[in-house]
Order: C-alpha cells, then sequence, then structure tokens
C-alpha cells in the first residue's frame, strides 16, 4: 500500500500496489469530504432543488460568503454540486446537486434523522 492523493480534492487516501483506493481510504475520503465545515448543511439544502448563492446564505445561518464559495467551489471540483449561469439581465447563477450528489442523499437524510434522534 501507498498514499495518493486526490487531485481534485487534495484530500489523502491509500492504496494498493496497483493504485487503487482500499476501500477505508474511499470511505475515509467520503466522510472528510462532506465533513468539512459546511458542507454538508450546503447538500441538504440542495437536496430540495437548485439554490441561487444568496438563497443558500439565507437558509443556511451564520455561513459567510467566503466560507460559502470555497465550499461550492470544491463540491464542484468533487462533481456533486452543478454551477449553472442563464443568460439573462442579471445574470443569474444556480447551484444543484449532480446525479453524484443526489446520491448521496440517503446518507445524508439517514445522518440528519440520525441527529435529530440522538443529537
Amino acid at each position: 500500500m501507498h498514499t495518493v492523493t486526490s487531485p481534485a480534492s487534495g484530500l489523502v487516501g491509500t492504496a494498493d500496489l496497483d493504485g487503487r483506493p482500499t476501500c477505508c481510504s474511499l470511505y475515509h475520503r467520503a466522510v472528510e469530504l462532506i465533513g468539512k465545515r459546511w458542507t454538508g448543511a450546503i447538500l441538504i439544502v440542495l437536496m430540495e432543488g437548485p439554490l441561487r448563492f444568496c438563497e443558500i446564505t439565507q437558509v443556511v445561518p451564520d455561513l459567510s460568503d467566503r466560507l460559502l464559495s470555497e465550499r461550492l467551489k470544491e463540491l464542484e471540483a468533487e462533481e456533486i454540486v452543478e454551477r449553472r449561469v442563464y443568460d439573462e439581465s442579471p445574470v443569474r447563477v444556480e447551484y444543484s446537486l449532480t446525479d453524484k450528489g443526489r446520491a448521496l442523499e440517503p446518507a445524508l437524510r439517514a445522518l440528519k434523522s440520525w441527529s435529530h434522534s440522538y443529537l
């Protein structure tokens, strides 16, 4: 086994001798990705449908514009969130989950349910 770094996220994991990520490293990478501060909250609100930047800041209290921008760029790089620009006046930009992002919904909903029961 050896250490590998994801080009998109910079997350570090382990790989077998053929360069394939190991099971635990994939799990760890997923937890690190969605466990970053505010990422889970952003994904939960985007599960309800596309939102503009300002709409996300309205429904996720205490999230700074700088951090929201950073997290959205990270999620775009991982192809979990899509940024769509509409050629209107004024220009409209919306963020939505990709198929890859929507595949996280069962896990996120289960975690949300668990948090309501146990935290």
